[in-house]
Formats: C-alpha cells, structure tokens, sequence
C-alpha cells in the first residue's frame, strides 16, 4: 500500500508516520508538507510544498497512491471563522479535490473530531467548520471517510507543537489511563487511532464517519 500523509509535523502526523513504517502493509510513505521531516527510511519520500491551497504543480507527484491520512489541523482557539475555514476547510479541499482527480480509487481519511456538527448549523464555530468539511470530502469521486478521535493521548515520545496543548497533556496525561477505564468511547491513544486509520485504508469500512469507539475497535 502507497500512503500520503500531509500534516506530518502534527502530533497525529507524526504517530502516523511512525505506525506507517511499523507496518508491513505500507511500502511506501509520501510526506508533503511546507517544511521537511526529519526522517530517514528507504520508505519515505517528502514533498515541500508552500502553497497549500494550490497543488496543481505537483499533481504529478501525487498519482500512484492508494490512501491519504489528512493530519493537518489547527486549534479554533483566537481564530476568526474566516481564518478558520481557510486553514480547516479550504486547503483540505484543495489537497483532497486534487488527489481525487489523480487517484480516483483511493481512500481518503480526514482527521476531524469528536462534536462536529454534520448540520452545518450549530452554534460552535469549529464545529460547524469541521462538518462542512467533512461533508464535502465525503461528496467527492474516491473513498472519503471523516474520522472523529477525542482525547487523544500522545504515545512514541510525540508531544503536540501547540504550547496550549503541551501545557494540557502535561496537566490531564496522568489521568488516561482512569479516563480508559472510566469513559473509552472518548478517549484512544495516539497509535491506537493510527493502527485503526491504518487499517480502514487497507480494507475500507462501511462506516464513512468513524467515531472514538469506532477507531477504538478498529485499532487494536
């Protein structure tokens, strides 16, 4: 399986790409990205790319792949909705409409999120934003599927980039594994939701939406 993941600087994108190399399954990884990873593997192949709302002049390059994991995301917090939609809406879809055209056969896995608003007409800004996404990928000629995590507990040593974060994994980590017990439908680790992301892309799924437990199941 030929694999491209975009958002591999991410805290998702780098469990990913560290679950991709695990896995036999996956001979090839492409990384596209503004800036380039820091790995060396026979596996991986990078593209540096800054205009991410235009693909056009590396299409070619894009062609020839079986799956897609969209890790590529920011926090709503401080951010008008235009802001928003241009980073959550606009560049998925201009990456997801172009890989569409050169792999009309691939599956397509867009990282969204627990609470997003499939209406389009919530209240919340993000989560009106994550559906309106969702549901376009959903619309376009390959297999899109939108996959929902909640808490999402960092494995492999991987920490967010986002200070924000850092600071509440610091403060919320020790309680996974209560949260585990307590509430599993709402919280997968890290490489749990890699594994589960992993194997839709082998073998599909009959869920289009893939929720917590969802991923839960499917990663183990």
């Amino acid at each position: 399986m030929k694999v491209i993941i975009f958002g591999g600087t991410g805290m998702v994108g780098q469990v990913m790409l560290i679950q991709c190399l695990l896995d036999a399954r996956v001979e090839k990884v492409l990384l596209v990205g503004r800036s380039r990873v820091d790995v060396a593997d026979p596996k991986v192949q990078q593209i540096v790319h800054q205009d991410f709302l235009d693909f056009r002049s590396i299409a070619p390059e894009l062609a020839g792949y079986d799956a897609c994991f969209f890790c590529l995301g920011v926090s709503a917090n401080g951010m008008t909705e235009p802001a928003y939609r241009r980073v959550t809406y606009f560049i998925t879809m201009a990456a997801a409409r172009e890989l569409a055209e050169q792999n009309p056969k691939m599956r397509f896995l867009y990282v969204s999120g627990a609470g997003t608003d499939s209406t389009e007409r919530g209240r919340l800004m993000w989560a009106r934003v994550k559906g309106e996404t969702e549901n376009a990928v959903l619309a376009l000629p390959f297999q899109g599927y939108a996959v929902r995590p909640g808490y999402i507990q960092p494995m492999h040593g991987v920490r967010p980039r986002n200070r924000l974060y850092r600071i509440l994994y610091r403060c919320t980590g020790f309680l996974y594994p209560v949260l585990a017990r307590v509430a599993p439908r709402y919280v997968i680790a890290s490489d749990q939701l890699a594994r589960a992301m992993i194997e839709v892309a082998g073998n599909g799924s009959p869920l289009r939406i893939l929720e917590s437990s969802d991923l839960l199941r499917l990663g183990r």
